[in-house]
């Protein structure tokens, strides 16, 4: 008897769940020796490592050389080369200084016997001071928000990305020309997205700050197009530089409003700020980067 029930479709958490077992295995690394790893590769038909996955590898390298009474509030990186994902990446770690309250790591990055990446890392042991920040701005809900990985698969502009982001559910809420954030003269350039690790995490606050990591060179650099009027699949885009400073902590499987603004572009250019909200309103953390944004050949140079 020929069976004619129809196929069985994976369910959408388990799918999620699998996809972020993915990303964290992704993020583990092999260690060869004292201070020295090697990170893995996904399977992928881009041809330029994802920047944010080479800075998670680089926080998780360098967190193999502190103490876990120490937790990292700030990581400055600079990329150097563009990635290769035929080839792993080794991981160097520099232990830089251990203080009583701080501790200093610089993470080198290597491929084919050169750098394509520098980290270097601040760890602090927790007390208490003063206390403050900046209030949320108010934006819709992510129910409201438009899935960006499925935008970019309908529009053909993922580039194999959304296949290597599987793990990240990110909704759109909109920019300075779409989305109705509303008019800022102050801040010409923004947009907003919410975002969360699509699956579950485990209560290693490690994995929720390097998958967290990873997911902040997501949306970021876009930002500093928004106030112009053009296609960013005919902007030649790439990471210059990367920061983080971490203020309160947080879990990465949950939403966090990415609420993000571009001070200035020029030069081939764009410095673009975000700060991270956690859905109750607490400001979790800061992030800022400058990347090239510069207009193919056969696009017309922006004026001004």
């Amino acid at each position: 008897m020929t069976d004619t029930s129809a196929p069985e479709v994976p369910d959408a958490h388990e799918s999620a769940q699998e996809e972020t077992r993915k990303l964290v295995g992704l993020l583990d690394l092999e260690s060869l020796d004292v201070d020295l790893f090697r990170g893995k590769q996904p399977e992928t038909t881009r041809q330029r490592v994802y920047g944010g996955q080479v800075a998670a590898q680089a926080l998780i390298a360098a967190n193999k050389s502190v103490d876990p009474a120490y937790t990292v509030h700030s990581l400055h990186s600079y990329f150097l080369r563009p990635g290769d994902y035929q080839v792993p990446i080794i991981y160097d770690v520099e232990r830089i200084r251990d203080g009583r309250s701080f501790l200093t790591r610089r993470v080198v990055a290597r491929q084919h016997g050169r750098p394509i990446y520098y980290q270097t890392l601040n760890y602090q042991r927790p007390e208490e001071g003063f206390d403050h920040q900046d209030v949320m701005p108010e934006v819709k809900p992510p129910s409201e928000g438009v899935d960006l990985l499925e935008m970019m698969k309908s529009r053909g502009t993922d580039d194999g990305l959304a296949q290597e982001w599987a793990a990240l559910d990110v909704r759109w809420i909109g920019n300075s020309r779409f989305g109705g954030l509303g008019d800022d003269a102050s801040r010409p350039s923004r947009a907003a997205v919410w975002l969360r690790i699509a699956g579950e995490l485990s209560d290693d606050p490690l994995e929720h700050l390097a998958t967290f990591t990873y997911a902040t060179d997501v949306t970021l650099l876009g930002v500093s197009l928004a106030a112009h009027d053009t296609n960013p699949a005919k902007v030649q885009m790439a990471s210059l530089d990367h920061t983080i400073w971490f203020h309160r902590p947080f879990r990465a499987d949950e939403w966090w409003l990415y609420d993000q603004w571009s001070p200035s572009a020029s030069g081939g250019r764009g410095l673009s700020m975000g700060r991270v909200f956690a859905q109750d309103g607490t400001l979790v953390a800061t992030v800022a980067q400058e990347g090239l944004i510069r207009p193919n050949a056969d696009v017309e140079r922006p004026h001004g």
